[in-house]
């Protein structure tokens, strides 16, 4: 039996507890009012000089106390009930507690065999791009300015779900300066995008990255904003077409949406790279990993390096949402060509 199934059990042993306990006290609510109508009809009728009033209260007496014995039966009832409930529940709780044990050790050497195959990739990917900065350590080091367009949507949201979009383009930022080359590095944010608003900036600003932070849905759509604030949702094909027609320069579209794989697979018949999440992927990991990729490429490391020094640091700390993000290239084989930061001569 699965963890998630533990939990359904444990979460439909706690519902039906609840249930039998909100049942107990309406019973026990009913015994109290008809023992209280009880007694008032049995006080009327020693007070009433009247033998039939008195008669009719002492039925009606009779009736109230009976309903009351009656609540008090159905009290005990559903006392043992609950107490066998209870039961149930705590050994659920203790077999969804052993397998959180079991899904942790199986965590831990997957996390282990993931580390091993992340340093495997990373030792290969060193091997070819040695082969390219051999042939451009001849040339400058000033690399050529790239421009990042970084467009970011949150509607409808409000204090308790809203993203940290503001603190994903912080850190970038900051990244970006801490990097080897960050004078060849603009930056440049849009806020509450809607889709008018893609086609301007890439128009002024002609950039070379393209980055999306805010909401995908698992039906391929992106989510913009409308002029009314609303969400303005953005089916596969129109956001693959905008970047078709985007600036020359363009080289990578970043989506850090959830369920945008398929944008970015797409995006590549256009353009020579794109990066896509597989599912939903976590308001934290997707700033570390954001952050981390753009640290990479002010360091002038290649657009594949810098995914996987980024893969690498979600494995570190989001273990498991390493294998959201996914990159899709046009050349694998050509990674000298997919250098964004970069000497101008070349």
């Amino acid at each position: 039996m699965s963890t998630n199934s533990y939990r359904s059990q444990v979460a439909s042993n706690q519902r039906a507890l609840v249930k039998l306990q909100a049942d107990k006290a309406k019973k026990a609510s009913d015994a109290a009012k008809a023992g209280k109508k009880s007694s008032d009809a049995s006080a009327a009728a020693s007070k009433t000089s009247s033998i039939s009033t008195a008669q009719s209260k002492l039925r009606e007496a009779l009736r109230y106390e009976k309903e009351q014995t009656k609540a008090l039966t159905e009290v005990s009832r559903l006392e043992g009930k609950i107490v066998d409930a209870q039961k149930k529940l705590s050994l659920s709780e203790k077999r969804l507690n052993e397998s959180i044990q079991r899904d942790q050790q199986r965590a831990s050497a997957e996390q282990e065999d993931r580390f091993r195959k992340i340093a495997d990739g990373l030792s290969r990917h060193d091997e070819l791009h040695d082969q390219a900065a051999r042939e451009i350590e001849r040339l400058k080091a000033l690399p050529e300015k790239i421009t990042v367009a970084f467009f970011a949507a949150d509607p409808g949201s409000n204090a308790s779900n809203k993203l940290a979009l503001d603190e994903e383009a912080r850190l970038i930022r900051e990244k970006i300066r801490a990097s080897e080359h960050r004078d060849s590095l603009e930056f440049h944010t849009r806020w509450a995008v809607r889709p008018l608003d893609i086609f301007q900036a890439i128009n002024e600003l002609n950039p070379t990255i393209v980055h999306f932070s805010g909401h995908g849905t698992s039906e391929d759509t992106l989510v913009l904003q409308d002029d009314q604030g609303k969400p303005k949702y953005v089916p596969l094909g129109g956001i693959v077409s905008a970047m078709a027609l985007a600036a020359d320069n363009l080289r990578l579209v970043f989506f850090n949406t959830c369920f945008s794989y398929n944008m970015a697979q797409r995006c590549i018949d256009h353009i020579p790279a794109a990066i896509g999440m597989n599912r939903d992927v976590g308001d934290r990991a997707a700033r570390f990993f954001a952050a981390q990729f753009y640290s990479a490429i002010g360091f002038g490391h290649p657009i594949k390096k810098a995914f996987l020094q980024a893969q690498a640091l979600l494995a570190m700390e989001e273990p498991g949402e390493e294998k959201i993000p996914e990159l899709y290239e046009q050349a694998d084989d050509v990674e000298s060509s997919l250098i964004l930061v970069r000497p101008a001569e070349i």
